[in-house]
């Protein structure tokens, strides 16, 4: 059987950790997750430290794959809001256990700091500042 340039990846789960390991794609949908529909602002505010360019990015990306629904209405000034679709119910569970596992670590003192790992080079070496 023939393939086409179309057909998905041999691995399953490739594309959706494509998606998902996007610098602030987690963040972004863990926030959603737990607070439930937000504006545009809210959601910038709650994902501390995105730029608006990156958001919005991040957000057609995810309503584009289903992850996330975008609500407008047309009142002066326009108000759009998002949240999580059902689709995104199924990787609620899995942040869910991702958030009890860092609550589990930062209880015994190993939080996880964001940031902190030290630069290396394609061999691997450690950098030296």
């Amino acid at each position: 059987m023939r393939r086409s340039n179309q057909s998905p990846s041999p691995c399953a789960i490739g594309g959706l950790l494509e998606l998902l390991t996007r610098p602030w794609t987690l963040h972004i949908l863990w926030s959603l997750s737990t607070n439930g529909p937000m504006r545009f602002g809210v959601l910038r505010k709650n994902v501390a430290g995105i730029s608006s360019r990156v958001l919005t990015e991040r957000l057609r990306t995810l309503e584009e794959k289903g992850f996330v629904f975008r609500h407008y209405e047309q009142t002066i000034p326009p108000a759009v809001t998002y949240g999580i679709t059902e689709r995104m119910k199924d990787i609620e569970k899995v942040l869910a256990q991702l958030e009890g596992l860092a609550r589990k670590w930062q209880g015994q003192g190993g939080q996880i700091e964001a940031h902190t790992a030290p630069a290396t080079s394609v061999r691997g070496d450690r950098r030296h500042a």
